[in-house]
């Protein structure tokens, strides 16, 4: 398909998203209210849209948010905020003594602070523009008031990074001399509080290519930090600029540029608008003036945005019909009319609702959300104390993307109904796939897309990851690693993404064939060249790929004939086989269909008695704590309910021991998933259950850190998967309903399956009492599991 059209076949889909609609009656109860002010920012709320997040607080008599913006990448790519705002007024209605409330609404998507202290009431109104990155701020009293805004910034000088500050950009544990996150520009422009952030030229791109060895080919690379140059301005109505003051905030100063009223009034409005563009300076030098000509090209543009924008009135409203749609097109309430805050089941329903609004504030990103805080990270002390960091700090990177990790955020939303938020993590893997083409072209002179497993936003591995020091003879092109060497099967899942987008939504994946059969290309074409390295067949004696070496996940090592690759190659080709006949030419299938006979088998072993599926044909060391033994049911789907060899699949489950001694519901696991998709509903309900409890922090959903960062993306995006897979499956053409669902538990719910059907459903007392199926003729494939 033309990129143009391609392009207007999403918008359409976004178009069609936005139809008005009925939300269902259980949403409201699922809102969040506290009737407390917080102690810090770790107390926040979420609040967001299009592809900005903020964490709402309110501290000390003052609201505050954090703003984020999906791109915002520094030349380490570190993931930098985009400041801090506070908002006081005068006579305090948010003061000591007084009433608070602080609301999440879910079905407007916005957060409302109201506070009552002696005869002062007022209301403050959060909310982000779904299609322009414009935060609004709208404040209410019943008499006048003095508002003091200030926009706070830590990037106020350089920071020299050391230690493990540096695991919130590509360096890590390993920098390259001195690490800076560079000073922002930050200025009073007419009644402006303006802020700039513009990389240098040198960036961690450079540093990269030169270590992997690839300046012959630098020039073909793409690179996302060059020239990149982001930030925004904040005003007031009726405000002016009131000066600068200095403080310090969670151990980390700040300046803040103070904003007051001209005069006191009843109603008072904050607008923060941002905008992040490619630019290309007129000079290209280590030091750039204060004013230089790109950051005057990223004033136009952000000048552009704002005269185009409609009234905040007009963009309200669009804003309101987006999260309408959202919330109609899927939903899952359990125990709906036994809404407590305490009760187990209905609490994992209702922050199954809170995780997939913190994914829908993605939805518009250029950038996928990552797995390690998305939009909604916060100052770092207050997760692990002994990290006495900025705000811009997460743990493992900012641009760096462990797909291991992000594709448990990106599975859920196409039963969920939200195929439309995959864009930016399929746009993310057509950006880079030339750069991963060139490596392959590089190292090895074969053609196919090498994408490792740490990968950086512009597609080569981290270079902490492929390590600076390393054998002189050691393979370029292979990560010195023992946890990632070899490990390049995870694209896959996103191929797979792919064509499930055009079964369950009807999404073209045509723009998509040329990564999918590149990331194949990749696997036949490297392991016979591997082969050939070898001895002198480029196949085993039945014909075959010699997966070796490969990898099961991070875990086994040095694996030969890993299942999960193995799994994953033999499902993709099926699927590209099994689209309708007028996608892909007659040479093209015929190539899938002969690369399908060239897939070995998958490996099974015994133990007690028990035939298992294998991790491998073999393996040398066990190296991590994941099972990819099992990811033939999920994410392949060649084994679970209503299809060959359950029992199989089933005692892999249970007997296999280090799928056992593995199990867990923390971060990234996902035994949730793979009982749920084999009709082990109590193992599933239990595992689901503890994956979908409140977190412990103030904010039911912010779970983590777990191996990886609060709020922990893939933790919610597993115990999402988990949920769904309970209520849920497919087989072929086939609906099976309540595979793994307790019997006890009522539940209203719904989700989408292939063939863009819909399937609304309402159990009470161990009795389905309602089942809407969309379209009708789909209900003949419904099967009830029970």
């Amino acid at each position: 398909m033309h990129p143009l059209r391609a392009k207007n076949a999403w918008v359409l889909l976004l178009l069609l998203s936005t139809k008005s609609v009925a939300q269902s009656p259980e949403l409201p109860t699922n809102n969040i209210t506290w009737t407390s002010p917080s102690r810090n920012s770790a107390e926040s709320m979420p609040c967001g849209g299009g592809d900005v997040g903020l964490n709402v607080w309110s501290e000390a008599g003052d609201v505050l948010f954090y703003a984020a913006r999906s791109g915002t990448f520094d030349e380490n790519n570190s993931l930098l905020k985009l400041g801090r705002v506070r908002l006081r007024l005068t006579p305090n209605p948010f003061g000591t003594g007084g009433r608070f409330q602080q609301t999440l609404n879910l079905p407007q998507g916005d957060v409302t602070l109201t506070g009552t202290n002696g005869n002062t009431t007022a209301q403050v109104h959060i909310w982000v523009d779904v299609f322009r990155p414009v935060v609004h701020v709208e404040v209410s009293s019943n008499q006048p008031l003095q508002a003091e805004a200030r926009y706070e910034s830590w990037r106020v000088e350089d920071r020299i990074l050391k230690g493990k500050e540096n695991n919130q950009n590509s360096y890590k544990w390993a920098p390259q001399g001195e690490v800076k996150t560079r000073h922002d520009s930050l200025s009073f422009r007419g009644q402006t509080v303006e802020f700039v952030h513009q990389n240098r030229p040198e960036t961690v791109f450079d540093v990269t290519v030169r270590q992997q060895g690839l300046d012959a080919v630098k020039a073909q690379l793409y690179n996302p930090l060059q020239d990149l140059i982001f930030g925004g301005i904040l005003w007031g109505n009726r405000m002016l600029p009131a000066g600068t003051t200095d403080g310090t905030y969670q151990r980390t100063p700040f300046r803040a540029y103070t904003l007051k009223s001209q005069a006191p009034a009843r109603s008072h409005t904050l607008t923060l608008a941002l905008h992040t563009a490619k630019v290309v300076p007129q000079q290209r030098q280590g030091q750039l003036p204060v004013a230089s000509p790109a950051q005057e090209q990223w004033r136009a543009g952000l000048q552009q945005l704002l005269a185009t924008s409609p009234n905040p009135k007009a963009a309200r409203q669009q804003t309101l019909a987006w999260w309408r749609s959202f919330w109609q097109r899927s939903f899952i309430h359990i125990q709906p009319t036994q809404a407590a805050a305490n009760a187990p089941q209905w609490q994992a329903g209702r922050n199954y609702q809170l995780m997939r609004y913190m994914l829908g504030c993605n939805a518009l990103g250029q950038w996928p959300t990552k797995f390690n805080g998305g939009l909604f990270t916060y100052d770092p002390a207050l997760t692990d104390s002994t990290l006495r960091f900025t705000p811009d700090f997460r743990n493992w990177g900012g641009g760096t993307h462990t797909a291991q990790n992000q594709r448990l955020v990106y599975w859920p939303l196409l039963k969920s109904g939200d195929a439309v938020l995959l864009k930016p993590q399929f746009d993310f893997y057509l950006r880079i796939l030339k750069n991963a083409e060139l490596r392959s072209q590089t190292y090895w002179n074969h053609p196919g897309a090498c994408f490792t497993e740490q990968i950086e936003n512009f597609g080569l591995p981290n270079p902490a990851e492929y390590n600076w020091k390393r054998p002189a003879d050691f393979d370029k092109g292979l990560e010195y690693n023992a946890w990632l060497e070899y490990e390049w099967d995870t694209v896959l899942e996103f191929c797979l993404m792919m064509l499930d987008a055009e079964q369950y939504a009807a999404q073209d994946v045509r723009p998509y064939l040329p990564f999918i059969e590149s990331c194949l290309t990749f696997f036949d074409q490297h392991y016979q060249h591997l082969a050939r390295q070898r001895g002198a067949k480029a196949l085993d004696g039945e014909g075959h790929l010699v997966l070796y070496p490969g990898s099961g996940a991070e875990t086994y090592k040095m694996a030969y004939n890993s299942t999960a690759t193995v799994a994953g190659l033999r499902t993709v080709l099926t699927r590209l086989l099994a689209l309708p006949p007028q996608i892909g030419s007659a040479e093209q299938r015929k190539a899938w269909t002969a690369m399908l006979g060239r897939i070995p088998a998958i490996s099974f072993r015994e133990i007690d008695g028990h035939k298992l599926i294998a991790p491998a044909k073999s393996w040398e060391r066990v190296n991590n704590v994941e099972s990819p033994q099992l990811y033939p049911v999920f994410p392949w789907g060649l084994y679970g309910i209503g299809r060959p060899d359950l029992e199989l699949a089933q005692n892999t489950y249970r007997y296999d021991p280090d799928v056992q001694k593995f199990r867990s519901h923390v971060g990234w696991k996902q035994h949730n998933i793979f009982a749920a998709r084999l009709g082990l509903t109590d193992e599933a309900a239990t595992l689901t259950m503890q994956k979908l409890q409140d977190s412990d922090r103030r904010f039911p959903a912010f779970w983590g850190p777990g191996y990886d960062w609060a709020p922990d993306h893939n933790w919610g995006g597993a115990g999402m998967i988990g949920l769904q897979e309970m209520l849920l499956q497919t087989a072929d053409r086939k609906i099976l309903l309540l595979p793994a669902w307790p019997r006890a538990w009522d539940v209203h719910f719904k989700l989408h399956a292939p063939y863009q059907t819909t399937v609304e459903c309402t159990v009470q007392n161990g009795k389905v009492t309602q089942l809407l199926v969309t379209p009708e003729a789909r209900r003949a494939d419904v099967e009830v599991k029970w």
